[in-house]
């Protein structure tokens, strides 16, 4: 069961201490404010918000049940599939052209589309054969605009594509694969796709073992996780992509235009690669809209940025933010942040939850 907060819970973040009323008050800085927009039962990970406000979330089918794979946060505090129930009615066996397997992520393009990424891999059994998909839906009307397939050559069988973002004015998207490690490039026009930088180092994880909460996350016969290209993320010029894998600590950077270059090769690409900054672990990214880069900081509890003047500097740091998943900025320039959990297993002791941060 979902359900959403009827009135937000507001956690302001103080630094500072307080002072006897007879003694001199300094300036207290204070810090971003949390609140909690929604809470569910069940496991979420992506967040979309449009230009006027309307919240969009979704649920991968990691686990047997899943409410629903698209849905939008109604003002009355209720959950609705998106864009209708079809969409959302997929069962093992069945055509998925025309219905989601298993989201992994929502973005808003700013443009009035929200668009859905499909890994189309429940359970991480492997890809659904002609499951994997980029759909994009007209958001004023509900009407799926277009649906585009990626074959085995985009989306292999042990793929897991993960986070998505979408250039318009150049007709491009740029998608994440965080199950064998590599980006691939969508020419939106033709619906054409491209797998670039297999197996390259900087899509690749690092062997890193993550702590969270004092313990490091293993999977149960105690190896460690290895998730490879993961967050990603567009800078307002649309001339640069970032990404970074979940398991590694390297940010990278490269011109989007040397991605939509096909006449590059592999080592041509690679070498326009830079190493930004180290940032730790991190799952998603989000460009701030100031020159700099939101990372979720896994091992922190909390959110980081990224920019190249002052570095990486931390944004907030709040043990609600339980696994910081994915990004979206609101039209007011307010952070949403979903926290999924990972590490705490299917049965975590508090709800997923929607946060949205302030005053930042």
């Amino acid at each position: 069961m979902t359900k959403i907060v009827p009135a937000l819970m507001i956690i302001p973040v103080l630094f500072g201490c307080s002072r006897p009323e007879s003694e001199t008050v300094e300036p207290v800085a204070v810090g971003p404010t949390l609140e909690v927009v929604a809470e569910s039962e069940s496991q979420w990970t992506g967040v979309a918000v449009t230009s006027d406000g309307r919240i969009f979330v979704n649920f991968p089918r990691w686990w047997p049940e899943i409410p629903m794979s698209v849905a939008e946060v109604l003002a009355d505090g209720t959950l609705a599939p998106y864009p209708d129930e079809a969409w959302n009615d997929w069962t093992p066996g069945e055509d998925p052209k025309n219905s989601f397997v298993c989201v992994q992520s929502v973005v808003a393009d700013g443009d009035g589309s929200l668009w859905v990424l499909d890994p189309a891999n429940p359970w991480f059994g492997g890809v659904v054969s002609g499951g994997a998909k980029l759909v994009q839906i007209d958001v004023s009307s509900g009407d799926v605009i277009r649906t585009i397939v990626f074959d085995d050559q985009a989306a292999p069988a042990g793929s897991y594509l993960n986070d998505v973002r979408i250039d318009n004015d150049e007709q491009a998207a740029y998608i994440t694969d965080s199950g064998l490690g590599a980006l691939v490039v969508v020419d939106l026009a033709t619906g054409e796709s491209r797998r670039v930088l297999a197996d390259h180092p900087s899509t690749q994880s690092e062997n890193v073992v993550l702590t969270i909460e004092g313990s490091d996350w293993l999977l149960p016969d105690g190896s460690a996780p290895q998730v490879h290209s993961d967050g990603i993320a567009l800078d307002m010029a649309r001339d640069l992509v970032y990404f970074q894998a979940l398991t590694g600590r390297t940010l990278y950077r490269i011109p989007a235009p040397a991605l939509r270059d096909p006449s590059l090769s592999a080592e041509d690409l690679a070498a326009r690669l830079v190493a930004v900054a180290t940032p730790g672990p991190s799952d998603g990214l989000l460009w701030d809209g100031d020159q700099g880069v939101f990372l979720s900081a896994l091992e922190h509890d909390g959110v980081r940025r990224w920019n190249p003047r002052s570095g990486v500097e931390t944004v907030i740091e709040e043990r609600v933010i339980a696994w910081p998943d994915s990004f979206a900025l609101g039209p007011d320039g307010a952070l949403y942040v979903t926290t999924s959990q990972i590490h705490r297993g299917p049965n975590p002791p508090e709800p997923y939850r929607l946060l949205r941060i302030t005053g930042f």
